[in-house]
């Protein structure tokens, strides 16, 4: 497939009703609205071709981005592609979610995770702090900084209430992220999600809540699920 076909396909696919959605969570234009399900079968075809899925997401259009994000091999992005993709990541869902999940599953994760969550640019801290949260929850225990974790969880601690908004939602992920994936750090990532209790985060015309860090943890406790790793992050 061409570029201009998988862009064809992708117009087609789109819904006026899911565009207003997307806008509403604070998508960019252009856009043609498409749902997740539909988008995935194109998953098998493109990601045949490696140079049409960074045309897709050089073209800006948020489809075609997200589209990038589920067809593209995470081991073959180099640091350089990756800085290039958060900087054009114009809203939270390419930062959050596409950029950070194939950081996660390259080989710059924990470099890029690191230089990311100290930006002042708000879309960039946010996805650092994804990378690292997606990196804890397909990472083998042995790979994990731990003392770095602590110290993580200690600036989210002290620091999560005057961080930018979106920031504040992912460093709270990040809380449930440690709680869900590390075991050794279960109990300390409770204790936080305890201290900072709810955290406010203005998500614009959307009935999304911010997850109580400390009721999520407690519900993954309780279906025995702590520690249990994925197998991806990009989805």
């Amino acid at each position: 497939m061409t570029l201009e076909e998988v862009m064809q396909k992708l117009e087609a696919m789109g819904t006026e009703q899911t565009k207003k959605t997307l806008l509403r969570h604070g998508a960019k234009e252009p856009l043609f609205g498409v749902r997740v399900g539909d988008m995935k079968k194109l998953v098998k075809e493109v990601k045949r071709d490696q140079q049409l899925v960074q045309a897709l997401y050089d073209t800006g259009n948020y489809d075609a981005m997200y589209l990038a994000g589920l067809t593209v091999d995470p081991k073959s992005m180099t640091k350089e592609r990756l800085q290039t993709w958060v900087k054009e990541a114009s809203w939270y869902a390419p930062a959050e979610y596409t950029v950070a999940s194939v950081a996660a599953e390259s080989h710059f994760a924990m470099e890029l995770a690191r230089e990311w969550i100290e930006s002042k640019e708000e879309m960039v801290a946010t996805c650092g702090w994804n990378t690292y949260s997606n990196y804890l929850s397909i990472a083998p225990d042995e790979q994990l900084h731990k003392e770095e974790i602590k110290r993580l969880l200690m600036r989210v601690k002290e620091t999560i209430h005057q961080e930018q908004n979106r920031v504040r939602y992912t460093m709270n992920q990040f809380v449930i992220s440690v709680g869900a994936y590390v075991p050794e750090l279960h109990q300390e990532a409770l204790e936080v999600a305890a201290a900072i209790g709810k955290v406010h985060v203005d998500v614009g015309q959307t009935a999304c809540k911010v997850p109580l860090a400390t009721e999520y943890i407690k519900k993954i406790e309780e279906r025995g699920s702590v520690g249990k790793k994925k197998k991806t992050c990009i989805c």
